[in-house]
């Protein structure tokens, strides 16, 4: 996933000490007959990762909202993203049908849904 920033040093800074991303790769890439910079991240389980981008015309610097990473205690992110000094962790927890939520900010404005899913009730058979 590609996630637009105007400063790639400190979106991975934000993204490695605010979010709990791992850096992946920090490299040098040739286009259009510039250097650019790839800056790869993923998360410490592994899964996704997200590459900070600056070259892209149609993607400007913090157009990117709603992307969700869930979490199994929202209040426990919360407080660890409080901690870690990420702008919105400290707001309400918002309830929805689907789970419990809250959105966090990277320093260009791009938004993340921090979001603990809620389950279905357990059903159990009678005979």
């Amino acid at each position: 996933m590609s996630i637009p920033v105007s400063d790639q040093s400190r979106a991975k800074e934000f993204y490695c000490h605010g979010l709990g991303f791992v850096p992946l790769l920090d490299t040098a890439f040739e286009q259009d007959g510039r250097t650019q910079r790839w800056v790869m991240l993923g998360l410490p389980d592994g899964g996704t990762a997200v590459t900070l981008v600056t070259w892209f015309e149609t993607m400007p610097a913090g157009a990117l909202r709603g992307m969700v990473v869930s979490v199994s205690d929202i209040e426990q992110a919360a407080r660890e993203l409080t901690d870690r000094g990420v702008a919105g962790a400290n707001a309400p927890i918002q309830e929805s049908p689907w789970g419990r939520w809250l959105t966090v900010e990277d320093p260009d404005g791009n938004a993340w849904v921090i979001q603990q899913d809620r389950r279905p009730a357990a059903h159990t058979a009678s005979l």
